[in-house]
């Protein structure tokens, strides 16, 4: 672990991300993504990461309403944050974000595929609750369940009021704009 210095760290508003990104600053190639102002580094991706985010993937898809589509490890932009959650259910078809991304009121639910960045993807849950996404899903390969946080709450640790673990053997229902639209196997979401 590298101890921060004691000197001046600088935090990053969005639009100056926006503009170091577009200045070439950030290459396609550098895995990075904006969190609460730090621009910070992404885990390396398995075989189990990649097959859960595909897996999660169709299966989404699948059950979307009309007027709503899938993201897959794509920006975000909130507040203060531009993550990239491995899914995320948004507003709309993909030619609304032609010329930008889409903004927490436009998004149903982020998930994180989790390995060896639990404890980083459990931190992102503030970010995700303080914006008022109302679902974030964690699939947690280390404990084979998925982490379904619901009621925004940003006075709680997790940036959530509710947490429901769910295991392998049972489902996860998907809801869209509050309404239930079918559920997932978690053990298809798992490798």
């Amino acid at each position: 672990m590298v101890t921060v210095p004691p000197l001046p760290i600088a935090r990053f508003s969005v639009d100056q991300y926006h503009r170091m990104i577009e200045a070439g600053a950030f290459t396609e190639d550098d895995r990075l993504e904006l969190i609460e102002g730090w621009v910070v580094t992404q885990m390396a991706k398995g075989p189990g990461h990649e097959y859960s985010v595909g897996a999660g993937h169709e299966l989404l898809r699948a059950l979307l309403p009309d007027g709503w589509h899938v993201r897959n490890q794509a920006p975000i932009t909130l507040a203060e944050s531009e993550p990239e959650p491995d899914l995320a259910v948004a507003l709309g078809d993909l030619t609304l974000y032609r010329n930008r991304h889409p903004n927490a009121s436009e998004i149903a639910v982020v998930i994180e595929v989790s390995d060896s960045s639990l404890l980083v993807d459990r931190l992102k849950g503030r970010t995700y609750g303080a914006a008022r996404i109302p679902e974030y899903w964690i699939i947690n390969l280390v404990d084979r369940c998925v982490e379904v946080y619901t009621m925004p709450d940003r006075s709680s640790e997790s940036g959530y009021a509710k947490l429901e673990v769910v295991g392998p053997n049972n489902t996860v229902e998907l809801r869209v704009a509050r309404n239930g639209v079918g559920t997932l196997p978690v053990n298809a979401l798992l490798p």
